[in-house]
């Protein structure tokens, strides 16, 4: 076995540790549960849609004792201000003196939920948090903790009193994933576990090693082919009649942007080192568009009284529009 070879049969036996520890809690979700990897590997953010009690709190906090990690969670309410989220100056009248407090999105995993319950300027506070890492207070800027990961949340049913989040911050979000209930097999595995003696959770990896995957990670190798194709498909949300989609015109007002194509490329090599490999397939990409794509989307009026959402546009795009099949030779482009 070659040195290659045996470090990405090392990495692939550290990730299942990380998620047979996680899987001694939570039950069933595995696709949710393989996204929240991607984007710690790829290093991006996560935005999760789903009803209440479906473990999205849980799963994070469990990930994050298993990668000796920090975690906080935040509630997000409409009386939320932006000092409670980054850290305030707060004078001492003993000494005289001024003190940062740093607030709680200094951690590792930040749990953001219901974020769409805040109002803008706090919603704008996470903005430099979640594309610079870094928080300025009072002229000091302050460097948040490797890795960094946000996964917010958002309940579908509720929408009284929410605040659409801006589409500025909507496109940091590498990902959005819709969480479903838990068949009932599963549900009753939940039931069991909940109302029986917890387990205990170890750690398996170190922050310092995870940076050393994600910096692995990076090294994945992405064909010509397949970084073209993820190129394709996010143009065509944006000019669907150069690629032969003019009926799509009509349907969006605007498309994803090159954060898109990035994340797709980056989403994909995290996944194939998640499998256990250094080297990108079609499947691998393929399988991540409609996460990457779905919030990116903006429908226009007509798409939404035809009754269309974007995975449905998505998954005509996916069709028109083919992944490849045989690598390119290199050096050579594919015809647009």
């Amino acid at each position: 076995m070659s040195t290659s070879q045996a470090r990405h049969a090392e990495v692939a036996a550290l990730m299942e540790r990380i998620l047979y520890e996680v899987k001694k809690l939570i039950v069933g979700q595995d696709q949710f549960l393989e996204r929240v990897m991607v984007a710690i590997l790829a290093q991006g953010h996560l935005l999760v849609e789903g009803v209440p009690g479906l473990a999205k709190t849980l799963t994070v906090k469990t990930l994050a004792a298993t990668l000796s990690g920090g975690f906080r969670r935040i509630q997000f309410t409409p009386d939320l201000v932006p000092a409670d989220l980054i850290g305030n100056r707060i004078y001492n009248q003993k000494t005289g003196e001024f003190s940062t407090t740093l607030g709680p999105v200094f951690t590792h995993l930040l749990l953001a939920d219901e974020i769409n319950r805040a109002p803008a300027k706090v919603q704008s506070a996470l903005l430099e948090v979640m594309q610079e890492r870094q928080v300025t207070i009072a002229g000091e800027t302050h460097r948040l903790p490797a890795p960094f990961l946000v996964m917010a949340t958002q309940n579908p049913i509720e929408t009284e009193g929410t605040y659409p989040l801006p589409e500025a911050q909507v496109d940091r979000f590498m990902m959005k994933v819709l969480v479903d209930y838990p068949t009932p097999e599963e549900e009753l595995v939940i039931v069991q576990r909940v109302t029986t003696e917890p387990p205990v959770i170890s750690a398996i990896a170190t922050t310092d090693q995870l940076a050393a995957l994600q910096a692995e990670c990076r090294k994945g190798f992405v064909e010509p082919a397949l970084m073209q194709y993820a190129v394709r498909l996010v143009c065509a949300t944006r000019e669907p009649g150069r690629y032969g989609l003019p009926d799509f015109a009509p349907l969006l007002t605007f498309g994803a942007s090159p954060r898109a194509s990035i994340s797709l490329v980056e989403g994909a090599r995290a996944l194939a080192f998640l499998r256990g490999r250094d080297y990108v397939l079609p499947e691998d990409m393929t399988e991540l568009v409609p996460d990457v794509l779905r919030h990116r989307l903006v429908l226009s009026y007509q798409a939404l009284a035809e009754g269309l959402d974007a995975d449905a546009l998505i998954v005509r795009l996916m069709q028109h529009i083919p992944a490849p099949q045989k690598a390119l030779e290199p050096g050579h482009v594919a015809p647009a």
